[in-house]
């Protein structure tokens, strides 16, 4: 069993075991997880490896999106992880989109098993050695928990007790791109998220990512996906 799937959870901390091994990568919203000694958040650009017949408990927001891979195998790198949650490369993480846009629409059997072999290549050359700073994951579940305020570099840095040069040399170091351009996708992951999954109008799920112009949301999402919001919008 190999599969990939785009899920969704609730609110209301769940908990279950499964004989098989499962990795989930937020690409819009952040999971709360519980994984043997492990308990914190997983936000876009990690993963959280569950290994088999591991028991663990998860709760998010209803609108948050997952990929989430089943397998009944995992590369040493993985396996040895702890804890089980790993930073993932820009390249991985571009992956983990590409196969987002697949998941759309039916996949033919031998896509899909092309997809889990290049998927398997990536994770084996995947580096999970490499620790956060922790003011930097503390600047992200910030930025988590509420994408619709500005989140300045000022306010950011001040809040986990850094300069801001400091934090922008960290921010850079340690999630591989600037805190505007991380600030933009993740915003813009929101907005595509909502557009899909519900009937939100394009105004106020602008306001909800942090855009105070419809206008300007609009121009920004069409520069970040090549196309006008209302290609994802269900009105």
């Amino acid at each position: 069993m190999k599969h990939f799937s785009i899920r969704s959870y609730t609110k209301r901390l769940s908990s279950h075991i499964h004989n098989y091994h499962q990795l989930v990568f937020p690409i819009y919203g952040t999971i709360d997880m519980t994984v043997n000694n492990f308990h914190g958040s997983v936000n876009i650009g990690e993963c959280i490896v569950i290994q088999a017949n591991q028991r663990h408990g998860f709760k998010a927001h209803h609108e948050a999106r997952f990929i989430v891979v089943d397998t009944p195998t995992l590369p040493e790198n993985i396996l040895e992880l702890n804890p089980p949650k790993f930073r993932i490369s820009s390249t991985l993480l571009r992956f983990i989109q590409f196969i987002e846009e697949q998941l759309t629409q039916p996949i033919p059997d031998q896509l899909q098993h092309s997809m889990y072999q290049l998927f398997e290549q990536l994770l084996t050359q995947q580096a999970t050695h490499a620790k956060i700073d922790k003011r930097i994951e503390n600047a992200l579940n910030i930025i988590h928990k509420n994408l619709s305020i500005p989140h300045s570099i000022n306010d950011l840095s001040r809040q986990v007790h850094l300069s801001q040069t400091q934090f922008k040399v960290l921010f850079k170091e340690h999630i591989g791109t600037t805190c505007h351009q991380y600030l933009t996708q993740c915003r813009m992951e929101k907005a595509k998220a909502l557009l899909t999954n519900t009937d939100t109008p394009v105004n106020l799920i602008a306001e909800q990512v942090g855009y105070t112009s419809p206008s300007s949301f609009s121009r920004q999402y069409k520069a970040f996906f090549g196309h006008p919001p209302k290609r994802h919008s269900q009105n």
